[in-house]
């Protein structure tokens, strides 16, 4: 009898139940998106792309997005998968990139301006040896940012505001979100694979200014041996990467030890210390204990507990740890951004403008925004009360019906539920890409600061 054929490549794992979702482990999740899945072109396109490694791996690397795709249909989604941040990318009609980086559900959300980017691609053209995807995105990076935190205590005068402290430590905040915290006495060194580098740059023909740069490095480490000589680590190196450089040309040589002495001589030695490939000794070092670890067997174990009766110790080690130095190096991935805050909200991009750059008001222009908002505010308690009000009333009458035995319609059914899902008012245009500097009349209807 013939065996039936059991689909695997397609349909492996069809019969076994999925495993659940695990939203609310606590670690913080993303989704990277493009606003206009047709209209931001290839070079945004393949930002996102290499943004979403950058935030691997608690974020969507699989998402496609849709040209009619609306801000609520990414946030109807947020609350089951536990997405906690949205990094929106759009283009504007004038050119310009934006990325905004929104907190789900309520907000805030941060406007920059992407002045200048260098995508992943380009980043590995300008490397002689280019480190591509691996291990590295297994793990989220490090975050470490740097000058966040303005001195400045008197502003110049410029075409922009300064930046409100209690904004910067909200942005400060935001970033430091995006990754799960770090715990320097629980966390494995071995787990720290890549670091993302933020450090805020002054700007000298602007000086309030708020401009981020954005990095993202590999970390590769090297044993450090000083008791050999540089000269034959640099010869056993090339033996055991023959594939890429194999062993020296020592034909023209009359000894072996002008090649050991003399390797910037023209004899084909002078490619082992070119500028691109870094010497151990011009490498951060660092001490790192217990890298290697060997379990004792029986005589060392018996010599090891013949030394601790010496020694006057009662404890037996089961292992021997040793202390190992490493040299570190950090090897840029990519992609290379430069930001530029534009503005801050305080809703999921809609709501009331904290700080813009390019527009300022007077107290009363303040007292009035935060008025017309407290309004709106009020009348969205009152719609979401009334709502309630007409489900309790339309789930009373369905319950008389179906006492009285008659059957209650399909219709019925589904207006219960067009009225509750009324009440979630989200800004179902926020996708659209908008360019700060040709918006500044909507803004000041908004109410930007």
């Amino acid at each position: 009898m013939v065996k039936k054929r059991t689909k695997t490549r397609t349909h492996a794992g069809a019969n076994k139940p999925k495993a659940a979702i695990q939203a609310n482990d606590g670690n913080p999740r993303s989704m990277v998106i493009r606003v206009g899945a047709g209209e931001v072109g290839p070079s945004v396109s393949q930002l996102v792309r290499d943004m979403r490694l950058v935030m691997e791996p608690n974020t969507a690397a699989r998402l496609k997005e849709r040209k009619s795709n609306k801000l609520r249909d990414y946030t109807t989604m947020a609350g089951p998968l536990g997405v906690t941040h949205l990094l929106l990318f759009s283009k504007s009609e004038s050119g310009n990139t934006n990325l905004r980086l929104a907190k789900s559900p309520r907000g805030p959300t941060l406007h920059f301006r992407v002045e200048k980017y260098s995508l992943c691609k380009d980043i590995q053209r300008a490397q002689k040896h280019p480190i591509t995807g691996g291990p590295e995105y297994h793990t989220a990076p490090l975050l470490v940012m740097n000058n966040f935190t303005s001195t400045q205590t008197a502003t110049t005068p410029s075409a922009t505001n300064p930046v409100p402290k209690h904004l910067e430590a909200l942005t400060t905040t935001m970033f430091q979100s995006l990754f799960p915290p770090i715990s320097p006495a629980a966390t494995p060194l071995t787990s720290i694979r890549r670091v993302l580098l933020l450090n805020r740059v002054p700007d000298p023909s602007d000086p309030n200014a708020y401009i981020i740069q954005f990095r993202h490095y590999a970390i590769t480490t090297k044993s450090v041996r000083k008791d050999v000589p540089r000269s034959l680590r640099r010869l056993d190196r090339a033996t055991r990467d023959a594939k890429h450089r194999g062993l020296p040309n020592l034909g023209r040589l009359e000894d072996a030890a002008d090649y050991l002495l003399d390797p910037e001589a023209d004899t084909g030695a002078g490619g082992y210390t070119s500028a691109s490939e870094t010497e151990i000794e011009t490498d951060a070092e660092v001490e790192v204990l217990e890298t290697t670890r060997k379990v004792l067997n029986r005589k060392e174990k018996q010599r090891a507990a013949a030394a601790a009766a010496a020694d006057g110790s009662s404890k037996t080690p089961n292992v021997r740890s040793s202390v190992e130095k490493k040299a570190v190096k950090l090897v840029e991935l990519g992609p290379r951004m430069t930001l530029r805050l534009q503005k801050v909200e305080e809703g999921l991009c809609g709501g009331k403008v904290m700080w813009h750059e390019r527009i300022s008001k007077s107290a009363d222009e303040v007292r009035a925004m935060d008025k017309m908002w407290e309004g709106r505010r009020q009348e969205k308690e009152e719609r979401k009360r009334v709502q309630r009000e007409n489900v309790e009333r339309k789930k009373k009458e369905k319950d008389e019906l179906r006492k009285k035995g008659q059957e209650v319609s399909e219709s019925e059914e589904g207006e219960e539920m067009d009225v509750d899902s009324e009440g979630d008012e989200w800004d179902s245009e926020g996708l659209e890409g908008d360019d700060v500097e040709e918006d500044e009349d909507e803004e000041m209807a908004d109410g930007g600061r």
